[in-house]
């Protein structure tokens, strides 16, 4: 793999809160967007996900306590914990999360095509 130019790729993006995987470690997958002051509707994940500001800034509603993230620093929303974008998070922003169960690469075979 050869290096990459996050903060380029953020700003290729074709619209903010868009994300492009960048690469994947295990079952987790490496990503990044742009924020653009607008707030993001609650939502859960299955695994818990790592939050990195590049630069900017990410303000989170964490089921009901306001946190601030900024450049450099790293915020991980444990599995199961509503969480949403408040208004005013803008900049680079790296997510690392795992894909759910459902969506993982798997090497049993599917049902009706059992190996031989």
């Amino acid at each position: 793999m050869s290096v990459v130019k996050v903060s380029e790729a953020a700003a290729a993006l074709p619209r903010a809160w868009s994300s492009r995987v960048l690469g994947r470690v295990g079952t987790a997958a490496v990503k990044v967007l742009r924020m653009d002051e607008l707030p993001v509707e609650e939502e859960r994940h299955a695994e818990p996900e790592a939050l990195l500001v590049l630069d900017g800034r990410l303000a989170l509603d964490v089921e009901g306590e306001v946190v601030t993230v900024g450049p450099g620093e790293m915020y991980v929303v444990a599995a199961g914990t509503a969480h949403a974008v408040r208004p005013g998070s803008s900049g680079t922003l790296v997510i690392v999360d795992a894909a759910e169960a459902k969506d993982r690469p798997t090497d049993r075979p599917s049902p009706g095509k059992l190996a031989r």
